[in-house]
C-alpha cells in the first residue's frame, strides 16, 4: 500500500490530498481568487493527515505539482514538499501541472488543451489526446483568433484551466469547447503520482526546482507621487 501526500500550489488553488494506491481519500483546498498558500498550506497538510488518521511518518512519498504556474505559489509548494522529504527521508515525486489539469476533462474524441493564464494574451499550455497522453509539450502560447486552428479543423478541442477566459474571447469555432472555472487540484495528482511511485520515478530532493517555463521578472515598484 502506498500513501502519498499530494501538494498543488501552482495557481490560486491551495490544494492538498492524501492518496492510497492512486485513489484520493482526503482532499483539502481553497480555490478562492486570493493566494492563501503561505497561510493555509501547512494547515491543510495537518488537516489531511489528521482526517486520514495517520502521521507524516506513515507517508510513503510526497508529490508536488511542478509547474508551470505562479512563481511564488510554486516556490511555497516545492519548499514545503522538500522540507517534508528531508525531515522524513521520503522520496519526492513531481507531477506536471498541466498534465494533472488535463485529467479534469473526460472525453472520447478530440484533444484537450490545458492552459494557465500568463501575462497579457499569453498562456502556458500543453495539448493531450483523449487518453490524456501529451501530444504537444508545454509552451508559452500567444493567443489570437487563429490559435489552435489546425486542431479545431480536425475535431473537438476542449480548453480547460484559468487561461480559458481570455481564450474564449478570441476563438469562435464550433469545435471549441470551453470548460470554465477549473484550476489544477491535488485530487488529479493522486493517480499520476502513484504511477511514478511504482516506477521509482522520483526527484533529487536537494536539487529539484519547479518548472517555471519562463524566468521570473520582478516588477519595479511605482514611484510614489
Amino acid at each position: 500500500m502506498a500513501l502519498i501526500l499530494n501538494i498543488e500550489t501552482a495557481t490560486t488553488n491551495c490544494s492538498v490530498s492524501l492518496s492510497r494506491n492512486g485513489e484520493t481519500v482526503v482532499l483539502k483546498e481553497d480555490n478562492s481568487k486570493n493566494y492563501s498558500h503561505a497561510e493555509s498550506l501547512h494547515v491543510f497538510i495537518d488537516a489531511v493527515l489528521k482526517e486520514a488518521g495517520i502521521t507524516s511518518k506513515d507517508l510513503d512519498a510526497v508529490a508536488i505539482s511542478k509547474g508551470p504556474g505562479s512563481y511564488t505559489g510554486l516556490r511555497i509548494g516545492v519548499s514545503a514538499a522538500k522540507g517534508l522529504c528531508f525531515a522524513l527521508d521520503k522520496p519526492l515525486i513531481s507531477v506536471p501541472t498541466l498534465e494533472a489539469l488535463a485529467h479534469q476533462v473526460i472525453c472520447t474524441e478530440g484533444v484537450i488543451v490545458a492552459m494557465l493564464d500568463a501575462r497579457r494574451l499569453e498562456v502556458y499550455a500543453a495539448i493531450f489526446n483523449s487518453n490524456h497522453e501529451e501530444i504537444k509539450e508545454t509552451e508559452a502560447q500567444v493567443l489570437d483568433e487563429n490559435a489552435y486552428a489546425d486542431y479545431l479543423k480536425e475535431g473537438k478541442v476542449y480548453f480547460v484551466g484559468n487561461g480559458v477566459e481570455k481564450t474564449k474571447a478570441l476563438i469562435n469555432h464550433p469545435n471549441a469547447i470551453f470548460i470554465e472555472d477549473k484550476l489544477p487540484s491535488a485530487s488529479e495528482m493522486s493517480l499520476l503520482a502513484f504511477n511514478k511511485y511504482k516506477k521509482s520515478d522520483t526527484e533529487d530532493v536537494a536539487y529539484f526546482e519547479p518548472y517555471y517555463l519562463k524566468d521570473f521578472v520582478a516588477l519595479k515598484p511605482k514611484p510614489k507621487a
